[in-house]
């Protein structure tokens, strides 16, 4: 699975415009509504989709006690997602699937970067940087975070901007910080995280995710995993829209990532239809569309495993990431 293309240059802020946004709390809630009560594919076609989440899938560690076997088992997952005589009676065996990239801590890319150099797989490493998840460390000490992470081989830097700008309408403040990181990341592809969870209102989301693809983020992400609320339908359909009027407006489509909370086969079925609904067929893939998760992948290939043998699996016999 080779890294994303079509990188978002960005464009200039444009504040006058960003004043002038106001979203219809009550018209998001039904569109939500709506949405979580469509019809979810079954059978062969639940199926495929349940693949298509996991090609989606930036299989993730974030845990204190990360070490460097933990995140050698994390890539050895993330390059052999399902079982492979599930995926050859699927007959998916010989397509390449992996997950869409392994995310971890700055300090354990390098390992990540190691276990997969001698797999022999060229699967991106994405990292969280810039004080995560609360981003409240000093802007330098951010910067150097993102170049480290670069250095020790990381292709993609999911960032996460300082939510007292977004509180306090400092839109060119964050804007500014955001262009500085875009910099830090050379030819790392960015993804910036709005921790929805901390940001209020919809209009500030909104706001916030405008604020962060004109200084040229490649995604926008929902959440850090570690707030109180994390990826919601509603908030990723304001977001969904923003990504949508950026694109009208300049051109370029930039990814959704949601993360935080994403546990069940069921829920990836929710949000690969939210995608499909809110963006179009294009953002259905890895370039485009992103799930942060750490347990999902361990759910999915239990219902894969149910679909393919009619029975569930006991723990034991499916491997952890």
């Amino acid at each position: 699975m080779s890294s994303m293309s079509g990188r978002n240059p960005g464009a200039v802020l444009d504040l006058e415009s960003l004043s002038k946004v106001r979203v219809n709390t009550q018209a998001v809630l039904k569109r939500a509504q709506h949405i979580q009560g469509l019809k979810l594919p079954k059978k062969q076609w639940q199926a495929a989709w349940l693949l298509k989440a996991v090609s989606c899938i930036d299989l993730t560690t974030l845990a204190g006690d990360d070490t460097p076997s933990n995140v050698h088992r994390l890539c050895m997952k993330a390059i052999q997602p399902v079982r492979y005589d599930l995926l050859k009676k699927l007959d998916m065996h010989d397509k390449g699937l992996t997950t869409a990239a392994v995310c971890v801590y700055p300090s354990r890319v390098a390992d990540a970067s190691k276990s997969l150099k001698a797999a022999n797989s060229g699967l991106p490493v994405a990292s969280v940087a810039t004080g995560f998840p609360a981003g409240q460390t000093p802007l330098e000490t951010r910067l150097q975070e993102v170049r480290t992470a670069v250095r020790d081989g990381a292709t993609e830097i999911d960032i996460v901007i300082k939510r007292t700008l977004a509180l306090t309408g400092q839109w060119e403040a964050m804007y500014s910080e955001v262009r500085q990181f875009r910099q830090a990341c050379g030819d790392a592809h960015m993804k910036t995280i709005l921790a929805t969870g901390d940001l209020g209102t919809f209009t500030n989301i909104y706001k916030a995710s405008m604020v962060a693809m004109m200084a040229g983020s490649d995604f926008i992400k929902t959440s850090t995993g570690k707030e109180a609320v994390n990826a919601t339908y509603p908030v990723a359909i304001v977001m969904a829209r923003a990504i949508r009027d950026y694109y009208l407006r300049t051109g370029h489509k930039v990814g959704f990532k949601p993360a935080g909370g994403i546990r069940t086969a069921q829920e990836s079925l929710v949000w690969l239809n939210l995608i499909k609904e809110e963006l179009g067929d294009d953002w259905l893939c890895p370039h485009l569309f992103r799930l942060g998760a750490s347990s999902l992948l361990a759910d999915i290939e239990r219902q894969i495993y149910h679909y393919v043998t009619g029975q569930y699996a006991a723990y034991h016999e499916l491997p952890m990431a």
